[in-house]
């Protein structure tokens, strides 16, 4: 059966929810369609852009008649910059429609008639939370400045002047960047004719410490190090200055640093402990959620002081430090060698001697750990967005540990995970609880427990 709508046709659409990823979902006799900046309770008018055989995708161009909960955004450059998506849509509502998109995953996706999901945790701050900003340099009239891209466009840079997400001091440094890079008379680097020089700005706060990273991506080339580190010497908060240099089209920032000013690392505090943070390690980007979701997987694990504990995709041991001091013994695995070195670092610097680090992919590495640390009662993981890939999956459910504590950043491949877990191991979803990390974006966290037998 053939599509109802075409592309570039034109419609009225009545958006009823979000979907996960952030756009409307609104239904045209039954057929959907996903409408870019379609809020749940307005009626749009909204170009078709992409017809397949289930569903169609639009961009809304007027609100016929707004019904949704909207506020006043604060930011200048929204909605144009791609950073945030929702600046206009009261919070509650922002909430309200995350913790719909995990439930509706367990159930549609997850197999779950009723799933155990608690209540979801709001942001302590609804702006000024990001503790990690990347920028982007581009080129302007007045010279070079830092931005983000345009929403939807990968060849076009915002010049920001107040970024919401980070703090004073994070748009300071960005503007002292900017400032030094005009004085110098250097080229931003172009995407489309792969020329130019500067390309992008990581800036790294510790919330809890007020000590900050800057890292300085550029093309291949020279770079007057002393003036850089003497532009960035007004601000005593950076205590470690970077530079790394990227000789590929490919717009990545996760490449071997040089140190050009201070320390190595910066230093972090969560949940009393102390973290020591590198250029390229991971850490959450929100400093007071990540407090809070690490609470939670404290609670969800339940341990006594006599567990075996697998930290999976452990990063820089935020997680398996912070159980350590509930459990026997801690065991983890990160495939990033750097974080692996932050986790071995921050084991010492915390005097915690019952954790172990190692590097290795975790569908590779867990035969081996089983070998050398024997069976675990919980596994912890906290895989990327794609969830736990099917080998990895398998070779946890195989050590049949009697928890599994699942810290998810997409509810859709937690749901599958779940489902397959369900379905083909023994495991049941014990508890679920949303976490808001990120406001007025589309990302959610959720922290799960699934129990055998």
């Amino acid at each position: 059966m053939a599509a109802p709508v075409r592309e570039d046709q034109e419609l009225e659409l009545d958006i009823d929810s979000l979907a996960y990823g952030g756009n409307g979902v609104a239904r045209l006799n039954g057929f959907v369609v996903f409408v870019k900046r379609g809020l749940p309770g307005d009626r749009v008018r909204a170009r078709v852009t992409k017809v397949k055989r289930n569903h169609a995708e639009a961009l809304a161009v007027e609100v016929v008649e707004p019904g949704a909960p909207r506020v006043e955004a604060p930011c200048e450059h929204y909605p144009a910059c791609g950073g945030c998506r929702f600046q206009d849509l009261a919070y509650e509502a922002q909430i309200a429609a995350k913790a719909d998109q995990v439930a509706d995953a367990l159930r549609r996706i997850g197999r779950l008639e009723d799933p155990p999901l608690e209540p979801i945790v709001p942001a302590e701050s609804v702006f000024h939370y990001r503790n990690k900003l990347e920028y982007s340099f581009t080129q302007t009239p007045e010279g070079p400045a830092l931005g983000f891209h345009r929403a939807g466009r990968w060849d076009e840079v915002l010049d920001i002047r107040r970024c919401w997400l980070t703090t004073d001091l994070g748009n300071a440094i960005r503007e002292t960047t900017r400032d030094w890079a005009r004085s110098q008379g250097l080229e931003p680097y172009d995407q489309a004719e792969h020329t130019g020089f500067l390309r992008h700005l990581i800036v790294r706060e510790g919330r809890n410490t007020g000590q900050v990273l800057v890292q300085l991506v550029t093309a291949p080339g020279k770079l007057d190090r002393d003036s850089f580190v003497a532009a960035l010497s007004r601000f005593p908060e950076v205590r470690s200055i970077h530079w790394a240099v990227n000789e590929r089209p490919a717009e990545v920032t996760n490449l071997p640093t040089t140190l050009l000013s201070g320390d190595e690392a910066i230093e972090e505090q969560l949940g009393g402990l102390r973290f020591r943070v590198r250029p390229n390690a991971f850490l959450q980007t929100n400093t007071a959620m990540a407090e809070r979701l690490y609470e939670l997987a404290r609670e969800y694990a339940q341990l006594t002081g006599e567990e075996s504990v697998y930290d999976l995709y452990c990063g820089i041991g935020t997680i398996g430090l912070t159980l350590a001091r509930d459990a026997l013994t801690v065991w983890g695995i990160e495939v990033s060698e750097e974080s692996v070195a932050c986790a071995l670092e921050n084991a010492d610097l915390n005097g915690i001697t019952n954790a172990a680090f190692f590097a290795g992919e975790v569908g590779e590495a867990l035969e081996d750990l089983r070998g050398r640390a024997g069976e675990p009662d919980v596994v912890v993981v906290d895989p990327p967005r794609a969830g736990l890939s099917g080998k990895a999956l398998r070779r946890i459910a195989r050590l049949e540990p009697r928890r599994i504590v699942y810290v998810s950043c997409n509810p859709t491949t937690l749901a599958g995970n779940v489902k397959e877990l369900a379905g083909e191991w023994g495991y049941r979803l014990e508890r679920a609880r949303p976490v808001d990390m990120f406001p007025h974006t589309p990302h959610i966290e959720t922290v799960a427990l699934l129990t055998r037998g």
